[in-house]
């Protein structure tokens, strides 16, 4: 399903050489920093790649961050800090605050920054593979696999790496709590669109996709409620997103719970829940409207204009349809004026953060070498600069991703 998703702009960074003149006391050591200069360069290029898959950019993230780990995790057989640490100046732009770049002297702040890169590539990833004309069970496995692995680095950058930092995390920036919890619930709501897209293809158990779709409009609900305290011209567009998704599948949750009603001879309470079914898909469809108009960061999703949204407004009207005929024929039932409280709770589907670690320490970061790096002689060309807080990096040139012809679903 192309432009199904909403996605938000890759963090941008600047050009770090690695040249520590002097510091790097050894052969060894001089090309653990060449060999971090040529990895960073290399990630970077694979995220912008229409080419690269989660293997070739496991690879590329396994080289990296396997060298920074060198800058990070104690070599000395000591608990103290590496004093590679905070030899390097960092800067990143973030994912919803423009092209001005937060910066911090941290290797943790790189390892933090570029393995967000990692999962906002994830998610991107997910969305290009939905969008294929012909979307096979084998992707859509794919699909769900990266939005869960996305949500797994999330949280754990979230949890064990940003309190690590010594510069707290900027108010609004993608490192604080309100915007990285947005990202991870987004992300498991995104896995159960994969989900409810199977079961309605292999046509599982109305109660089932009820449950489904309640539980993922309710992880939309949560990640607006996130967002609800951060600046407007930085979530707006984002919430929007997220409000149309939470109302589109409230609506799929009303409508599949009138099918269970209406199977239990619940006539009525069904028509009821058609009816709230037909009110919440409305509002889904004003939301996109709105969604469409509201500026602010990231790619514009498209939900309105695809199959899979405008099947279910066939589908509600006919369900409805044929509740009301049953009603006047069979089961003259009176119609509830509140809708039904829905209190569904799914046994089955729901998307979990897939664990995250990084990867182990690179066979080149030995204590020996470690040994070879003399901070005393300073790195004489990184401490002449002066800092420009405030530089404007110029954003990643993401690919333009032409649409394909809808389907209709996730799955073919």
């Amino acid at each position: 399903m192309t432009h199904w998703f909403h996605r938000n702009p890759l963090k941008a960074t600047a050009p770090v050489s690695f040249n520590f003149y002097g510091v790097a006391g050894s052969p060894s050591a001089n090309k653990i920093c060449n060999d971090l200069r040529t990895t960073r360069a290399r990630l970077l290029e694979m995220f912008t790649d229409t080419t690269c898959n989660p293997e070739i950019m496991k690879n590329a993230t396994d080289a990296y961050f396997s060298l920074l780990q060198g800058f990070i995790a104690p070599l000395d057989g000591t608990t103290q800090e590496n004093k590679l640490r905070f030899m390097q100046n960092f800067k990143w732009t973030d994912t919803l605050q423009g092209n001005t770049p937060s910066a911090q002297q941290d290797a943790i702040f790189e390892l933090i920054s570029m393995a967000y890169n990692v999962a906002i590539w994830q998610t991107k990833f997910a969305s290009r593979l939905a969008g294929k004309e012909n979307v096979t069970e084998v992707d859509a496995k794919d699909v769900h696999r990266s939005l869960k692995y996305a949500a797994g680095i999330f949280k754990h950058l979230k949890e064990v790496h940003i309190p690590r930092l010594i510069t707290p995390a900027e108010k609004g920036r993608d490192l604080e709590p309100r915007v990285i919890d947005t990202y991870i619930v987004q992300c498991q709501a995104e896995a159960q669109e994969v989900t409810i897209a199977r079961a309605i293809e292999l046509k599982h158990n109305a109660t089932l996709i009820a449950a489904l779709a309640f539980e993922t409009a309710n992880f939309y609900q949560k990640a607006d409620g996130t967002l609800n305290t951060l600046e407007p011209e930085c979530s707006s567009k984002w919430r929007k997103y997220l409000q149309l998704k939470q109302h589109f599948y409230m609506s799929y949750a009303y409508c599949y719970h009138g099918q269970t009603l209406l199977s239990s001879d619940k006539c009525g309470e069904s028509i009821r829940s058609l009816q709230e079914a037909e009110k919440c898909y409305s509002r889904a469809e004003t939301l996109c409207k709105e969604y469409r108009q509201t500026k602010g960061p990231g790619s514009t999703a498209k939900p309105s204009e695809q199959l899979f949204f405008t099947k279910l407004g066939g589908l509600i009207k006919n369900t409805l349809q044929k509740c009301e005929r049953e009603n006047g024929f069979i089961y003259f039932h009176k119609v509830p004026a509140e809708a039904p409280q829905l209190e569904l709770k799914a046994s089955y589907g729901l998307a979990e953060p897939i664990s995250f670690e990084f990867p182990a320490l690179s066979e080149q970061c030995t204590p020996e070498v470690y040994a070879t790096f003399d901070l005393t002689k300073g790195a004489k060309d990184e401490k002449a600069k002066p800092k420009r807080e405030e530089e404007v990096i110029k954003p990643m040139k993401e690919p333009d991703l032409k649409p394909q012809k809808d389907t209709g679903c996730i799955i073919s």
